[in-house]
């Protein structure tokens, strides 16, 4: 089966962040989100992606390059002009004419088990299937109406809580049947969730609606608050991830504050100074230093190359590669972009600091535990 992965979304609700990267390359646990799809595409056998780009694209491709790092191969095609979900797969339309293919969405954290969500919507005959995840906050998401046979009877956008039908929302992975193309214009913005599954159900097509399997981790990634819980989610094991082994190193003579050993996970030639305290939950990418006196707490993930200066401290933190974190600074609940130097003394609460070109951005208040 071949995969088309969506991936020409500006990210607009992650920035000041996606002013230096597209949002399919936003580090989850030091690897890029979209990567993280492609390997549970991989470990599901399937190795052949076809991607639509827009923003910033060359960063994907300079990346990626056709994935043969991962052992699949990757076709991107660039969008000059965004088409909408369901006409970014129509250019992709003479790959995937010939036979049952999935659609993801290139910025979803999940651990679904899409082999059997395949089944099941080869199993019921389906046109169209959609996975669905059950949603604590109706008020977010496209949620999904079905019949006692799982078919889908209709769609509420984003509903009042009291005027919901269904706690069933639309995740952004979908299984078609290459007739579907039939349904899709031949030019123009088309839309999967406004356009092309109403439609369907419209004209009595069967659309499948087949929930996730309890306990399935499912983030959409959206704002910076949902970024940064993904991340904590990541290292905390709360989601399975796809990813090589992660080798960890002691830090043997530094203050671990009651921690065990298994929630230190060191990148290889990170040196941790003696008097650091770190009761944290902590990820670091390679050849991180963490200086003298400096405190780490909650959940802490550094990317490749950080600093992170005497005195400085960290709680509930996500920094990318290349940034160091000044000289008895203060960090809760913030995220650092790469290459950023946040400034010694400084304070910042439910931020999102990036190079000093842009403005720092605060977080709501809600969403980040």
């Amino acid at each position: 089966m071949k995969a088309m992965l969506l991936a020409a979304g500006v990210g607009s609700r992650l920035e000041p962040l996606t002013t230096q990267v597209p949002k399919p390359l936003v580090p989850i646990a030091n690897v890029p989100v979209m990567e993280h799809m492609m390997r549970l595409l991989k470990a599901h056998g399937i190795t052949e992606v076809y991607a639509n780009l827009h923003y910033l694209p060359h960063k994907i491709t300079e990346y990626f390059g056709d994935a043969e790092k991962l052992g699949m191969k990757l076709t991107c095609r660039y969008e000059e002009q965004l088409s909408g979900d369901a006409g970014g797969v129509r250019s992709m339309k003479e790959h995937l004419i010939d036979g049952t293919f999935i659609v993801v969405m290139g910025d979803l954290l999940t651990d679904a088990d899409l082999t059997s969500i395949i089944r099941e919507h080869k199993d019921k005959k389906a046109l169209a299937s959609i996975a669905l995840k059950r949603v604590d906050d109706v008020t977010r998401f496209g949620i999904v109406v079905q019949n006692q046979d799982g078919f889908i009877t209709g769609f509420q956008e984003k509903p009042a809580v009291e005027d919901a039908l269904s706690d069933l929302a639309s995740t952004g992975i979908y299984i078609l049947e290459p007739e579907v193309f039939s349904h899709i214009p031949e030019t123009g913005e088309f839309g999967f969730g406004r356009q092309l599954f109403p439609q369907l159900v419209a004209k009595g097509l069967p659309v499948l609606g087949i929930e996730m399997a309890k306990g399935t981790y499912w983030s959409d990634v959206g704002a910076i608050p949902q970024y940064l819980e993904a991340n904590f989610d990541a290292i905390e094991g709360t989601v399975k991830l796809e990813t090589e082994e992660f080798v960890s190193e002691s830090i043997s003579g530094a203050q671990h504050g009651g921690k065990p050993a298994s929630d230190r996970l060191l990148g290889a030639g990170t040196t941790v100074h003696e008097t650091a305290k770190i009761d944290a939950i902590l990820m670091t990418g390679k050849n991180c230093e963490i200086a003298a006196n400096a405190k780490l707490s909650g959940r802490v993930i550094l990317g490749d190359n950080c600093i992170v200066e005497e005195g400085a401290s960290l709680t509930d933190c996500l920094v990318w590669a290349d940034s160091k974190i000044g000289r008895n600074s203060e960090l809760n609940n913030t995220v650092v972009a790469g290459n950023t130097t946040v400034e010694p003394n400084s304070r910042h609460d439910r931020a999102a600091l990036v190079p000093q070109k842009a403005e720092p951005k605060k977080l709501a208040s809600n969403g980040v535990k």
